[in-house]
């Protein structure tokens, strides 16, 4: 697999999610949604810490990134089943429920096409792109939903410098929204994976950066690395059309 720095900053990405499960013994935003009560639930949390470490390093080494890939890919894909999709019926009306759920597909969306990429024969590998695309397009959807839902917290997060607040929660609502059913249909597909990649990390430079270096609650540190983590999933697929 040529390493593209998308896939490298994905990798790395991953190995600092990893570390941040090991520091704070908790799940990193990536893999939230585990009930309080859940029986051995800090062993879970060692073993979250754990994939994100193995994984971003073997993602890095040429002979191990297939089965990195294919390992993080069953991973994500068992927690969208496991922990995400159950909430969906449980709070079905509830936003957070399917922002997270838009969080892990994306992420197993970026695992997917690293996974595509060893497939042994040209059908498969594009039947892997295609799956990956439409998990990665139906992942941006809820952000921008989010965006409308909690439109009061959405202006407070736009930069204090930029005029038009409301104006821009709503085009960035929008963006999303367009960009994941673009990615889903086909209509200017590379167009709005690239254009949402560069969105999330405008995000991240622009809104959660400055907060870090300011000092941020634990819900803006959260922000922040979910944020980040999203950016190096969508430069992924993103790159995926190159």
């Amino acid at each position: 697999m040529n390493q593209r720095p998308s896939r490298v900053f994905f990798a790395v990405t991953m190995i600092g999610l990893g570390l941040i499960g090991l520091i704070q013994r908790d799940f990193p935003p990536i893999w939230t949604g585990v009930y309080k009560s859940l029986p051995a639930r800090e062993v879970l949390v060692y073993l979250c810490a754990f994939v994100s470490l193995a994984t971003g390093t073997g993602l890095l080494v040429p002979r191990t990134a297939a089965v990195a890939a294919r390992a993080l890919l069953i991973y994500l894909l068992s927690w969208l089943v496991l922990f995400r999709i159950p909430h969906v019926f449980l709070a079905p009306t509830v936003e957070a429920t399917w922002w997270e759920c838009g969080d892990t597909a994306v992420m197993a969306a970026a695992a997917w096409v690293l996974y595509a990429g060893f497939a042994g024969d040209q059908s498969s590998g594009d039947r892997g792109l295609r799956l990956a695309r439409m998990s990665y397009g139906l992942g941006l959807i809820p952000f921008g939903i989010a965006h409308f839902t909690y439109l009061k917290e959405t202006v407070a997060d736009v930069p204090g410098w930029l005029p038009w607040h409301v104006a821009w929660a709503y085009v960035t609502g929008t963006a999303f929204i367009a960009a994941g059913l673009g990615v889903l249909s086909g209509v200017y597909a590379r167009l709005a994976a690239v254009l949402s990649a560069w969105m999330m990390g405008l995000f991240t430079l622009l809104v959660w950066v400055p907060i870090v270096v300011a000092g941020p609650s634990a819900f803006q540190w959260t922000e922040f690395v979910n944020s980040w983590a999203l950016t190096a999933a969508a430069w992924v697929v993103a790159d995926s059309y190159s």
